[in-house]
């Protein structure tokens, strides 16, 4: 039996400035869907605030934050996460998702920061995500985010993540450039990292690009194209679990809209070839 989606197709990260407006101008057909993050757009009014209201009255569009810290010591910010609740529902974004880290402590520390991967957070951080659950009213997709140094690791990072999607009994928002980032920096097979993620949970999914630092050092940028092996593991994603939504991220050094459309057609392409190929084993 086939996962139902709450989007489907192509995304792309809606960004203020002159890609919304390339957006506005020319609408493309090929995207599905598109994301923002809730806090750039949450207490925005006036004229922005009506143009960025235009697009979701008439796209898909799901959210990815930025500051949920779902793994933080400090207290859960539950007025946010109201906030945040209030802004789905006006906008009836069709899902929420965030990253497994977090960002704050008493104050924010203005980057991702990695959760230990250990029984006890694994605890700790299932039980802030019911609490989100709860809130929200509507599932949390976490994100398996890119790090670069695993502190207190009891177990591996494949082990904990799925831990948690399971513990918490919550969505999977599939980073697959995360994966291969990881991969290279922390010296594992990111076929064997995919392969054992659990189908059901996924939500939807991201691809980018990264910065090569060194052989053994990949920078989690989405600020350049992706590139080939990138592809290759979200063609092996297809094959094993089926099509699901994917979203290219692009967060700087945005080309104009015509070569980000490059890329979205190849999700496209990828998506169309792959149920064609799943239809034709069930036939």
């Amino acid at each position: 039996m086939s996962k139902t989606y709450a989007i489907h197709g192509a995304g792309l990260g809606l960004r203020r400035g002159r890609l919304m407006e390339e957006l506005e101008q020319s609408p493309p057909k090929q995207v599905d869907f598109y994301e923002v993050a809730p806090e750039n757009w949450l207490i925005m009014g006036g004229k922005l605030g009506k143009r960025f209201a235009r697009f979701t009255e008439q796209y898909p569009f799901v959210c990815h934050g930025l500051s949920l810290s779902i793994g933080s010591p400090a207290p859960l910010d539950t007025d946010f996460v109201k906030q945040v609740k209030s802004f789905l529902d006006q906008h009836q974004i069709r899902c929420y998702s965030e990253h497994l880290s977090y960002c704050s402590d008493q104050g924010y520390l203005y980057d991702l920061m990695p959760i230990p991967f250990t029984e006890e957070a694994v605890n700790y951080v299932a039980k802030r995500i019911i609490q989100v659950q709860d809130i929200l009213e509507r599932p949390l997709a976490i994100e398996n985010v890119s790090y670069y140094a695993a502190p207190c690791q009891q177990m591996s990072e494949i082990d904990f993540i799925n831990a948690v999607l399971s513990q918490a009994d919550c969505q999977l928002l599939l980073d697959v450039n995360n994966i291969y980032v990881n991969s290279i920096n922390h010296n594992y097979d990111p076929k064997d990292y995919l392969l054992a993620l659990p189908k059901q949970r996924i939500a939807y999914a991201h691809i980018a690009g990264h910065y090569h630092e060194a052989q053994d050092l990949r920078i989690d940028t989405h600020g350049a194209d992706v590139i080939d092996p990138v592809w290759e593991l979200l063609d092996l994603a297809y094959q094993h679990f089926g099509v699901f939504p994917t979203l290219l991220e692009r967060d700087f050094n945005i080309p104009p809209l015509a070569e980000l459309l490059k890329e979205v057609d190849q999700i496209q392409y990828k998506q169309h070839t792959w149920t064609q190929q799943h239809d034709y084993c069930i036939a």
